[in-house]
């Protein structure tokens, strides 16, 4: 008899545990009429918003019987956007999403919405490029670091060809995964190349935040450690002709105070939305009196790049104006938006259509 009875009680232990199971959830669900559905579960919460950068205010969400929250937005322009939840205060990636946010500071997660006609960072049918994981020795910092290395479509380190190399910068707080998981480097530039608007290259995206070391050793580490790394494992030109250098935000920041300051090792600088308020800024540029014409003959492009909504642009536009006002050449990009990864990634296109063109 108590054989039954406790067969009766698993039985009816499982069947609890099933009923308490959360339902399955599919979210986000991007529509042909490029609306989405974003779905949360939660039979305790009392209040569930939905931010993201493609929302003017959050919408709140609506719970059904099964405690399931969800929400349908009207039609999205297509891109790529970061947003979240917000839970009764409290501000939660999406757990059914795994699509997320490279970031040290804040948990995001990432819809993708395609559109009929393909972007510029879209997936498509053409040759790709490879992306490593690589580690090298930094000495600057006295530790091994890693960083991201883009190779190109057909690239074969035991030929004899050697290409350009672009250092490429992510923004305060993300990673060096940022620029490929959220900015999707590596497919912007299969997609120009394979346009012909591009040259094959080599991209390197080096980890930027270096605390608890004071920030501007990572210009010493780019210059003494990466790029000497970069150029005995892979088979780049190591003149300033085929180096560039960009970044967003504090990387765009990184970008001037590492390519200007060595204008005889880079000869294109692109910085996108640049933020300048820290101390190796003002040290290299509060009393900055370049040899203007010297820069000139030894930079073949350099650009900044911001948005108007960018809540830099005020900064932005008064640095632009010292530079000018120093005599430097440069072309300035103003485009509207704010300071997020959805222009991020139309300052790198354009600059991969500008750079190494003989």
């Amino acid at each position: 008899m108590k054989y039954y009875i406790i067969i009766i009680l698993l039985f009816w232990g499982s069947v609890t545990s099933f009923a308490q199971r959360p339902p399955s959830i599919s979210s986000p669900e991007v529509h042909k009429n490029n609306t989405v559905t974003f779905k949360y579960y939660s039979n305790t919460a009392q209040k569930v918003l939905l931010h993201g950068e493609f929302l003017k205010t959050p919408l709140e969400m609506t719970k059904d019987a099964s405690g399931v929250w969800s929400i349908t937005t009207d039609p999205v322009k297509p891109d790529i956007y970061p947003y979240f939840f917000e839970v009764d205060g409290i501000q939660l990636a999406d757990p059914n999403n795994t699509y997320i946010f490279a970031n040290e500071r804040f948990k995001r997660s990432i819809v993708d919405i395609p559109g009929d006609t393909p972007l510029v960072h879209s997936l498509q049918n053409v040759p790709h490029g490879k992306i490593s994981y690589r580690y090298y020795q930094s000495e600057t910092l006295g530790t091994t670091r890693q960083l991201l290395v883009y190779t190109p479509p057909g690239f074969n380190p035991s030929e004899a060809k050697k290409y350009p190399v672009l250092y490429l910068i992510h923004g305060g707080s993300d990673t060096e995964e940022t620029w490929t998981k959220v900015g999707r480097a590596n497919l912007i530039a299969d997609n120009l190349i394979a346009q012909g608007k591009a040259v094959p290259m080599i991209i390197v995206m080096p980890y930027g935040n270096v605390r608890p070391a004071p920030m501007p050793d990572f210009t010493k580490d780019v210059m003494n450690d990466v790029i000497p790394f970069v150029e005995s494992n892979y088979p780049v030109l190591t003149d300033s002709e085929h180096r560039a250098i960009a970044g967003f935000s504090v990387g765009g920041g990184q970008t001037l105070n590492i390519g200007l300051t060595n204008t005889d090792k880079f000869a294109y600088i692109s910085s996108y939305a640049p933020y300048t308020a820290t101390e190796e800024f003002q040290k290299n540029f509060s009393n900055y009196s370049p040899d203007a014409d010297k820069i000139n003959k030894q930079l073949k492009l350099f650009t900044i790049s911001v948005g108007t909504d960018d809540f830099l642009y005020e900064s932005v536009k008064k640095n632009i104006a010292m530079f000018e006002e120093k005599g430097i050449h440069l072309k300035s990009y103003i485009v509207p938006g704010g300071h997020d990864w959805m222009n991020c990634k139309l300052y790198l296109a354009t600059t991969l259509q500008e750079i190494f063109k003989d």
